[in-house]
């Protein structure tokens, strides 16, 4: 039986290589394309603009059902070894299908909910499988910054700590761009203000002044957002 550490060696090998095609590399192009749907699904879900989440769903719907039909029954190299892949597509269908509901229904908070636990089975789906993506470290990253905007900005000791961790989690977010990337304009004007808010917010928690913090804390959310939509 062929080891995770294996099948992400393999993926890691095609997209070194320049113009390399294959099973890997088809089913990741095809994974980052129905990826980017689901991203302004869930952008559009957290707008309140139901018209644009209901576009945005059904284009998101399309994608994952073009997916399904490929490689639902025949998973490609890196996953054909997980004894979950049927049940994270499963899964994954289940709350395409109850998102779309919802939005239809006028309840756009619920439907962003139910797309969030698509972020996460498919962040359960590499971890298992030993494989980490730019998008990962994206959600790592906002994990943190949804765990520091509970934080209580006079609690100074816990609030510094945390924004030291989200520090790091942006450093490793900017470490490794996706290919390509980091030459690309529109990256490096997403990529900049998300680095000058965790920065400002390392710097309020320095300081210790629960008005700093939370005015710092409140300009977090949206560099983020406009970054995830884009690449993450």
């Amino acid at each position: 039986m062929r080891s995770t550490f294996m099948a992400a060696s393999v993926l890691l090998a095609l997209h070194s290589a320049p113009g390399s095609a294959g099973p890997v590399t088809d089913f990741e192009t095809s994974f980052s394309d129905m990826y980017a749907s689901y991203r302004s699904s869930l952008f559009a879900t957290n707008s309140g603009n139901a018209e644009a989440s209901e576009k945005a769903i059904g284009g998101f719907g399309i994608k994952w059902d073009a997916l399904t039909a490929t490689y639902a029954a025949t998973p490609p190299p890196q996953y054909e070894d997980d004894p979950q892949w049927g049940d994270t597509v499963a899964s994954v269908a289940s709350m395409v299908a109850k998102a779309r509901d919802e939005v239809a229904a006028g309840n756009l908070p619920a439907s962003h909910l139910t797309l969030e636990g698509v972020r996460d089975a498919f962040g359960d789906l590499h971890a298992r499988n030993g494989i980490e993506t730019f998008s990962d470290r994206m959600n790592a990253y906002h994990a943190q910054m949804e765990h520091i905007l509970e934080l209580d900005p006079g609690d100074a000791q816990a609030v510094l700590e945390q924004a030291a961790v989200l520090s790091y989690l942006a450093d490793d977010v900017l470490g490794r761009p996706p290919a390509g990337a980091a030459v690309r304009p529109d990256y490096q004007a997403l990529a900049e203000p998300f680095r000058a808010s965790v920065d400002g917010f390392l710097a309020a928690a320095r300081s210790g002044e629960p008005g700093a913090i939370k005015a710092a804390a409140g300009k977090l959310k949206v560099p983020y957002s406009k970054f995830f939509l884009t690449f993450g």
